[in-house]
């Protein structure tokens, strides 16, 4: 009696069982195949490599177009189209769903760092490279001077920044290593936002420590693997650092390529290692100095503080800061364009942008630790674990402020995007959703019942926070 009665709730698991014994098997065949055609791998890489190079430098050789262009007529148009309304936005995107196989598969500047490598002096990595606050002054800095040279709207910035970047990711591969992407690991302005990004991830290339102890030792003239990017692979338990190139794959029948729930890293492995330059980043950067950089130019503060300190000049005599300008690599500078930024325009600038970080980062620090103070008492690591279940709203904040730019430039050309403030809001209150749920699975290991809750509903007010500065420029503003 008791077997019928329990057949009918055991039937349903089978088929999901075997759909998931099924998805796991062809993902793993996927991540075999990876390995085995890495070849053609980096042929997709030195592809994207010659078309990166054609639109990072042959726009800034051009005269800038005309106002009769359009994207599909005009070099410039298209290349910026290219990288800001499709390449990072999307780029971002693919990190939740696939993880960092962008930077593993198709990034050129990560290939030609590797290949760089290959003749490197083969120095050891110096302490100051790997200094834990660079991921955090890497997307500071490449973010604040994008926004002061108006990287979005010129060739010339694009080539500053990206080709910039891509110099310095050759010198460091011919530096450090050999056949390894030091630059990736340390120094790429986006390794940090991408690390984050991938935790959410529902797939990832997972290590059975069981069958990797279990399995003999790999003899001299077995086939072994060469992890780019520095990872540890048998101890690796997340997905931030791993590139899924696909080159551990089935290593000592032990790494395979699976699904997982895309809850699991943040519940279950963040809090065993608490990373105080990924807290930083989410707070500070992701989702404060974004929303200064994304935000600037639309707010109304921004006009009126310009309005102020003009006024304020003007009535002490002191004209320079708006008569005076800078060159283009320095601050915004096309006359021709009607396009020109004063030593105040970018002094006001920076006061927003640095405004933005420090008052939203310290808001949002409080909040999270309040949180934490609400499961029991003051712990670091609860902190940092808690800090991690707002991925999801920054994450989203990010790329919403980079769609931003993909609907400019289409609208700009007569293409309008339908349903776009509803979609952006979807995708707000989706991510606030998860960061919730996220915050009430992570408080529930420490604590239950009011304090759970009450730990729960500081984080929605994090995420509530970051909403409102998106509400206000997308529809306030």
């Amino acid at each position: 009696m008791s077997a019928s009665t329990t057949a009918p709730a055991a039937l349903p698991a089978a088929p999901r069982v075997a759909r998931r014994a099924w998805i796991d098997a062809r993902l793993a065949a996927l991540g075999n195949a990876m390995r085995r055609y890495g070849w053609v791998i980096r042929g997709v890489q030195w592809l994207i490599v010659g078309v990166y190079a054609v639109l990072v430098i042959v726009p800034a050789l051009l005269p800038l177009p005309g106002n009769a262009a359009h994207i599909w007529t005009n070099l410039t148009l298209a290349a910026q189209f290219a990288f800001w309304g499709i390449w990072w936005p999307f780029v971002l995107l693919s990190m939740v769903l696939v993880g960092r196989a962008w930077c593993g598969v198709l990034c050129p500047e990560g290939a030609l760092s590797e290949f760089a490598s290959r003749w490197s002096r083969g120095y050891a990595v110096p302490r100051w490279i790997t200094w834990q606050g660079w991921p955090f002054l890497a997307f500071a800095g490449t973010t604040v001077y994008g926004q002061m040279t108006s990287v979005y709207g010129y060739p010339k910035p694009v080539l500053a920044v990206l080709g910039g970047s891509t110099l310095a990711a050759i010198v460091v591969g011919l530096l450090y290593g050999r056949n390894k992407r030091v630059w990736c690991r340390y120094l790429c302005p986006v390794n940090g936002v991408f690390a984050v990004l991938s935790k959410l991830a529902p797939i990832s290339f997972q290590v059975d420590r069981a069958a990797w102890a279990a399995s003999p030792k790999p003899t001299r003239g077995s086939e072994a693997f060469n992890c780019a990017p520095l990872v540890p692979v048998k101890t690796m338990q997340g997905s931030g650092a791993c590139h899924m190139c696909g080159r551990c794959s089935n290593h000592r029948g032990a790494v395979r390529l699976a699904l997982r729930s895309p809850n699991h890293e943040i519940v279950h492995v963040a809090g065993t290692e608490p990373d105080l330059d990924q807290t930083v980043l989410i707070l500070f950067g992701m989702l404060a100095l974004a929303v200064g950089a994304f935000q600037w130019s639309a707010s109304p503060w921004y006009v009126e503080a310009k309005q102020w300190a003009a006024t304020w000049l003007i009535d002490h005599g002191i004209t320079w800061p708006l008569e005076m300008s800078a060159p283009w690599f320095v601050l915004t500078n096309y006359p021709d364009r009607n396009d020109v930024m004063t030593l105040l325009d970018g002094g006001l600038l920076l006061a927003y942008i640095g405004a933005a970080t420090v008052i939203l980062g310290l808001a949002l620090s409080g909040i999270v630790a309040l949180a934490t103070l609400s499961l029991g008492g003051w712990s670091l690591r609860r902190f940092h674990h808690l800090t991690q279940t707002l991925i999801p709203v920054a994450g989203c904040g990010v790329f919403l402020g980079l769609s931003a730019l993909t609907v400019t430039f289409l609208r700009g050309d007569g293409i309008v995007i339908p349903y776009v403030a509803e979609m952006r809001a979807g995708l707000l209150a989706g991510a606030s959703l998860w960061s919730v749920w996220l915050a009430w699975r992570v408080a529930g290991l420490s604590a239950a019942g009011i304090r759970r809750a009450a730990a729960t509903t500081c984080i929605a007010g994090a995420a509530a926070l970051s909403v409102v500065n998106w509400v206000l420029m997308f529809w306030i503003w």
